[in-house]
């Protein structure tokens, strides 16, 4: 159960070069069913999201685009990342920008204080750099490149030949962190989840951790290095920076001690920026590590992950202009493993839709509703005289909630949304069995009616309030419908099975209506 403490989540920042596809989203909704379940349990919960506007790739894309970077910085977040959020219902406390003045005033003042503490000095570099992630690649990050790039070396994630730079840049000593990292990894296991992850970073560091590049100086796009502007902060150093400048490092000391640490939702593509150099980052500058990282998988269609660069990406509207936000939500959390890679089908999708939500959930709110409203004139009724079978659906309430929240204290989404629908199923087999419709014609049978639609009203209740983070479009009317009290956000999750009931109910429309998908 939740003890009211303080929840900071947050997603990566995403890189303005182009628009969000599905993958991207899928990490807002992550973070988003995180945060509204500790919310909703009353937890001082906040949620961070942002955009990362620095760095040579948006410079280049800007430039292409015949347009400043801020120019298309502005463009596309105004234009694609702040819609996303509305899209998919994100309810974010923060949207942080790398662009805006209380972030890049506080990098200069990290930056600083690793400078005066000696953890920075001069050197040179040169090595295979990859534009796309921004990121020197180790020779083992490079594969043989195929058709038009046959012969040259390129980047294993985006396919794209690496350039062969040679630099003169400020470095900061990351491998003075090397034995400190993996007394971290020891003492809390849970710091890097799921476990592939965790040993990832754990090899990575006993591989030889070596010092970073942290400035680059044949471009401006950055925030100035502040006692060399000459040199402009490496995007991922000034990146990483946002979790703690969004919640008032360097400028709103209580509001940061309120706040930090927090627990990172990341694609495990960036697993080593967050595992490895940013708690390196943190130690040096004598700040608390975070929560703990979380690299989740790729989001395969056709066997691939999915890419900008390569077109394979899919737009989020694409799937909830036809299926709505919820049933979005609802799919990639359910469908996937969090943690695992996962394909993404149409197929699978409409399948899921229809038997799930449209046939097992929404069904069942409806016949519950529509019942009452037939049976009882819309009045809820009172149980009467229980019997094993309606005892055992208040069993699988109170075992539903805590599983669920168990799941949660683990990251473990799937199995929280599993855990509620043990009870959707029993409900829906606790119909079949009961026969209220049945009952209905018999007046003797009147007080065994009016049990058997106590419990299954009830049991609907009790999922309204569990699933609402993962269903707030759908939750909400059942909600209203169901006659309750206040809203369905308001109501603690923890103890969702201590719901507070209405007198009467309303007629409920379908939750998740009928869909025609294109062959």
């Amino acid at each position: 159960m939740a003890d009211g403490s303080s929840f900071y989540i947050t997603t990566p920042i995403f890189y303005v070069n182009d628009v969000p596809h599905i993958g991207h989203a899928y990490t807002e909704v992550a973070a988003d069913v995180l945060a509204r379940w500790h919310r909703q349990a009353g937890d001082d919960t906040w949620m961070l999201t942002g955009t990362d506007e620095h760095g040579q790739k948006i410079l280049r894309t800007a430039t292409a685009n015949g347009v400043t970077p801020k120019q298309w910085a502005d463009k596309l977040v105004a234009e694609a990342w702040i819609p996303l959020l509305e899209t998919v219902d994100i309810a974010n406390d923060d949207f942080i920008r790398t662009t805006e003045e209380r972030h890049e005033q506080n990098v200069q003042k990290f930056l600083q204080k690793l400078y005066d503490d000696g953890h920075i000095y001069t050197g040179e570099y040169e090595g295979y750099y990859c534009v796309g992630c921004e990121e020197y690649k180790q020779p083992s990050d490079l594969v043989a490149g195929t058709g038009e790039y046959e012969g040259q070396q390129v980047c294993a994630i985006h396919s794209k030949p690496v350039e062969l730079l040679h630099e003169k840049n400020y470095f900061f000593r990351m491998s003075a962190f090397a034995d400190k990292l993996l007394a971290l990894y020891e003492e809390r296991p849970d710091f890097v989840q799921p476990e592939s992850a965790r040993n990832e970073a754990v090899s990575f560091v006993k591989s030889g951790l070596a010092d970073l590049s942290i400035s680059r100086s044949t471009f401006d796009w950055g925030v100035k290095v502040p006692w060399d502007e000459s040199h402009v902060v490496y995007v991922w150093f000034d990146a990483l920076l946002n979790y703690i400048t969004a919640v008032g490092y360097g400028q709103d000391d209580e509001e940061f001690a309120r706040r930090w640490p927090a627990q990172h939702v990341i694609g495990k593509d960036i697993l080593r920026f967050h595992a490895v150099i940013w708690p390196a980052m943190l130690m040096a500058a004598g700040l608390e590590v975070p929560k703990g990282v979380f690299g989740h998988g790729w989001l395969l269609v056709g066997g691939e992950k999915m890419s900008k660069s390569k077109l394979t990406g899919i737009a989020p509207e694409q799937i909830t202009e036809t299926f709505g936000s919820d049933a979005f939500r609802y799919y990639f959390l359910r469908a996937i493993a969090f943690g695992q890679d996962g394909s993404f089908s149409w197929e699978d999708l409409a399948a899921r839709y229809q038997a799930e939500l449209a046939n097992g959930f929404g069904n069942l709110a409806s016949r519950v509703v529509a019942m009452i409203n037939r049976y009882c004139d819309g009045t809820v009724p009172a149980a009467g005289t229980l019997t094993a079978a309606d005892i055992e659906i208040a069993a699988i309430e109170r075992r539903a909630t805590d599983a669920s929240w168990e799941a949660i204290d683990r990251l473990a989404i799937h199995e929280a949304i599993g855990a509620a629908w043990e009870l959707v199923d029993a409900l829906n087999g606790y119909l079949t069995i009961e026969e209220p419709w049945s009952l209905a014609k018999d007046p003797e049978q009147r007080d065994r009616l009016e049990t058997v639609l106590a419990t299954a009203y009830h049991g609907l209740g009790t999922l309204a309030v569990l699933l609402s983070p993962v269903l707030p479009v759908a939750t909400a009317k059942l909600w209203t419908a169901l006659g309750a009290p206040g809203t369905v956000q308001e109501q603690r999750i923890d103890r969702a099975h201590e719901w507070t009931t209405g007198t009467q109910v309303t007629p409920l429309e379908g939750l998740f209506p009928r869909v025609e998908v294109a062959e």
